[in-house]
């Protein structure tokens, strides 16, 4: 999901001001966009982003808040693997929200060019806590930031049920891209 590029926008915007900084996520700058190996193709689609919103304290370099991702609005292109998805996989009804909430950043945003950096947090998904570092990648072009981060999801091993079925089979693992645009 795409809770941590958000963040590094919030510490580019932190470190030049030396105060902590709040960032309210747009839904409509970020994609959350998932994929999925299957033994005959890959399965790609999207997630929405709910809202977030993340403060950040650049003298400490811990980070609060959190960025919550809509589990209904996953989408595949395909209305039976969705439906299967959402019922019996992710039961959306019951977990209707994926969430990140971050509690540390590790390594700083350069105000111009590429950077690297490490968000620490707790990503929630199917009532489910589970502690993880994501990398994400910070462009900053002119006081315009964009972030994004791609990370994997052993969604078998949180508790998550796999949907391989008797003829098809897939991975234990989803892998996850996140983004958002330039923010002002």
């Amino acid at each position: 999901m795409r809770p941590q590029f958000l963040l590094t926008a919030l510490a580019v915007c932190a470190a030049a001001s030396g105060q902590e900084i709040v960032l309210n996520a747009d839904p409509a700058r970020t994609t959350v966009q998932f994929k999925l190996s299957a033994t005959l193709h890959t399965v790609h689609g999207s997630f929405k982003l709910k809202h977030g919103a993340i403060r950040f304290n650049p003298a400490t370099g811990t980070i609060s808040g959190e960025v919550v991702v809509d589990a209904a609005s996953g989408n595949s292109g395909s209305d039976g693997r969705d439906r299967r998805m959402h019922q019996e996989i992710l039961e959306s009804a019951q977990y209707p929200e994926i969430v990140f909430t971050p509690d540390r950043v590790v390594g700083a945003v350069a105000p111009q060019g590429v950077s690297q950096i490490q968000v620490h947090g707790v990503f929630r998904i199917h009532g489910a806590a589970h502690e993880i570092a994501l990398p994400v990648e910070v462009r900053m072009n002119n006081g315009q930031a964009s972030a994004k981060t791609r990370f994997t999801i052993p969604y078998v091993v949180w508790g998550i049920k796999n949907p391989s079925t008797t003829f098809l089979h897939v991975g234990d693992k989803v892998e996850i891209e996140a983004a958002t645009g330039a923010l002002p």
